[in-house]
Order: structure tokens, then sequence, then C-alpha cells
């Protein structure tokens, strides 16, 4: 099941880039006191007692603006307010209730979702108490008065936040068939790429509404697999801003990721690898989702032998965080190599689930430290006790070591090389997670 998602929205400079970072624990949104700041949403993984979920930091809405920016900004807010589970509309109470938020308020009513109003800048809850009662008068609940600079009321928020959230149905419980989300800035083919897979192999079993009316999961099944497409390609440029728009990817994308076991990011070769892609394979390599980079539109390419080659190199280059990826090149018009995806993808989703033996974990890192020794630091050395798999999707190893300290970065990687080495994981990141236990004597 995929993680609920909870946007912050609400008009320009009341203080959802502070309220967020305060919720996320780390700086994340640039906080500045000028409106219109935040130009992209940002989003960062929150835990609150035994519920994980997704925060969504927005631009601020100005309903009624004319500006271009304020217009993009405004529509990017209403995706995450179409994406969100649930809602938190934040205000100013020092500013007082204003017209901005009495259209902010009537664009959520019409949201059907679930809405909490949060009244920030309450620094002192006697002295504000009086002037939060005044927004009730927007007809959306009860106010919850909090204050995202000095940490303040957050634990009743969170706890009703929380109590909004879908429950887990049986039918999702039981579904194992494996999820590939189609990832990837607009325009570069990825409804092509699914349109191309069904149409060719006439195997569609259902169509299922997704969880946005862009977003669709399409069940394919191909030599006996059954495959669930999450379709993100219902993005399209409503702007000339270009830059803001293609911003609107991200949140898609997260949503998307969130609920798939492999990510299939696509490229267009025409353009190739971009900073927006960056950014968008980046999600998938944090949500530890199996990978896989396909370039499509490769028809369009004039080649000689080198150009492959090239593209690889360039796309190893600009994402070297993900070494792991597998490539395919394609192209969803003529349909070249695309049939080669559902071999890909079987190997990727293999590697994914993964499970190895305590034992032969334990052989593979007694050969890696001797071929190379653990680093040492003022006279003492890293000792690794012994390693385990804790946990598939991705694959997840615990060491043990004497001091975390020693247990410099670069050695970790080197132990993840051996690991690939010798089980290849093609395809899907690893994390290996270092504790410390105390030296027996």
């Amino acid at each position: 099941m995929k993680k609920p998602m909870v946007a912050v929205v609400g008009r320009p400079n009341v203080g959802k880039s502070t309220f967020f970072n305060a919720l996320a624990g780390e700086r994340i949104s640039i906080v500045k006191d000028t409106p219109g700041v935040t130009r992209d949403r940002i989003y960062a993984d929150i835990t609150w007692l035994n519920y994980q979920f997704t925060l969504i930091d927005t631009g601020g809405i100005e309903p009624e603006s004319e500006d271009v920016l304020l217009r993009a900004m405004r529509e990017q807010a209403e995706i995450a307010i179409e994406m969100a589970d649930v809602i938190l509309f934040l205000t100013d109470v020092k500013e007082g209730l204003t017209p901005s938020d009495q259209a902010c308020a009537e664009l959520l009513r019409r949201a059907k979702k679930p809405v909490l109003l949060v009244v920030n800048k309450v620094d002192n809850f006697d002295k504000y108490m009086n002037s939060v009662y005044e927004f009730y008068n927007l007809g959306i609940g009860d106010p919850h008065p909090v204050s995202a600079a000095s940490m303040l009321g957050f634990g009743d928020l969170l706890d009703e936040v929380v109590a909004h959230f879908p429950e887990k149905t049986m039918d999702e419980e039981e579904d194992d068939r494996p999820r590939i989300a189609i990832i990837g800035k607009p325009n570069v083919g990825k409804s092509s790429i699914i349109n191309r897979l069904l149409g060719e192999e006439r195997l569609i079993v259902s169509d299922i509404a997704g969880t946005t009316r862009d977003a669709v999961d399409t069940a394919v099944k191909y030599n006996g697999t059954e495959y669930v497409f999450i379709d993100t390609a219902g993005l399209r440029r409503k702007s000339k801003v270009k830059d803001e728009i293609e911003r609107y990817s991200i949140i898609r994308t997260v949503a998307a990721v969130e609920r798939c076991d492999v990510a299939v990011l696509v490229i267009d070769a025409s353009e190739g690898i971009t900073d927006q892609d960056t950014k968008i394979a980046g999600i998938a390599h944090e949500a530890g989702k199996g990978m896989v980079i396909v370039v499509n539109k490769w028809d369009l390419i004039e080649k000689d032998d080198r150009t492959m080659n090239q593209f690889r190199k360039d796309i190893r280059t600009k994402l070297a965080f993900m070494p792991y990826a597998e490539m395919l090149f394609v192209s969803a018009l003529t349909g070249q190599r695309l049939i080669k995806l559902y071999n890909i993808l079987d190997m990727v989703i293999q590697y994914h689930a993964m499970r190895i033996s305590t034992g032969v974990i334990n052989e593979i890192l007694a050969q890696a430290t001797a071929e190379v020794e653990p680093p040492q630091d003022k006279g003492r050395r890293l000792r690794l006790y012994y390693m385990t798999q804790v946990a598939v999707k991705p694959p997840t190893f615990v060491v043990f070591v004497n001091d975390k300290e020693l247990a410099h970065f670069s050695y970790m990687r080197y132990l993840e090389n051996k690991l690939r080495e010798a089980f290849l994981f093609k395809g899907t990141p690893i994390r290996i997670i270092v504790r410390e236990r105390k030296e027996e004597r």
C-alpha cells in the first residue's frame, strides 16, 4: 500500500515552508520572508507514532492572481491537492482572516478531501486564542493553533492527521503483482511506451482507476506474468514558464514511486539526460525501488558505432548515484527493442526481492576483509563481526561493528561492490546499515 500523502497549502507567506521544515526535521524548503519563494513542491517522509506518510510543501495559492509565476504556483498546489489524502490548510494568525484565505477555503471545499485548518504563528496561546477563533468563519472545521517557528501544537495536529488516513483494504494486502511506474518529464513518450506495449500484445486484463484523473493503473499479462503499469503520463505544459511547469512531474512521480516495485525512467534521446531527469531518478533511488532507464525516440538519432556508448557514458555520469540501473534504448513509435523491457523487468524484480542466507553473506564478508583491510584511525581498527540481511525490496543488510565512527562511507561502498560481484543485484539499490556492538573481552 502506498504511503498516505499530506499536502500543506495556503496563500503565500503564511509560514508553509517553516512548518514543513519543522515537521521534516531538517531545513529542506527555502525559508524567506518574501511571497513566492517556494516555487516547486518539496516532499519528505514523515513518521508519527506507527504511521508513515509523505508530506508535500507547495507554492502559495493566490486564487485571483494573473501573475504568470503565481498562476503556475497555484496550478502546482492544485495538483498537490488532487494527489493528497489529507490537506493541511495553513493560515496566519497575525495577519488574520483575509479574502485570499476565503478563496482558498472555497477551492479546498471543492476538492472533497479531508481538510484540517491550521492557524500558524500562535507563539503564545493565551495571547492569540481569541484571534484563532476568527478562523471558524471559514466554515471548514475547528482551527488547530500551532507555531511552526517554536514547534508548538504539533502533537494534537498530527494525531488528527493520521486519523484521516485511509485503511488498508483486503485487496491491497493480497495483491502481489509487480507494479511498474513509468516516470519522467512531460512529453518524453511515457504514454506512448505503454500504448505500444498494450497495442502489440492485446493482453489488457483490466483498466483500474488510479488515484487521480491523470494516473491510470493498467494490468497487463505477458508470457504468463501479470504486471500493473502505473502511468503518470497525463502531464502537459499549461504555461509558457517551462521551468515551473516541468516541476509538475515531481509530485506525480512521488505518488507513483511510492506504489511501485520497479521505476522505469523514460528519457528523450533527442534531448539527452537533463537535470530534471536526474531529480526524478533520485526520487526512485531514495525510495529504494528497482530501476530501469529507457532511452526513447532512439529512431530520431543519427547514429554511428559510438553513439550508444556515448549516451550510456553520459547517463552513467549524471546518474552516478545509481550505477546499478539497467538501461534500454527503444522507440515507442516503431516498437524497436521495446519487447525486451519485459525480460529486464523480470530480472530486476527478481534481484529486488532476492534474499541471501546469513552464512553465505558472511563468507563474502570474510573474503572482502581479507582482501582489503578495514580502515583504522588513531591505532584503532574497524572490526566487522558479522552481516545479515534484514529486508528485501530493496535488499537491506545490517553489519555489526566495534565502532560506527570507523565505518567510513568508502569501505561500506566497497562491501556493497563485493555483494554485487557475488550476487549481481542488477537494477536494484542495496542498503547497508551499520550497527555498533560492544567488543567482547
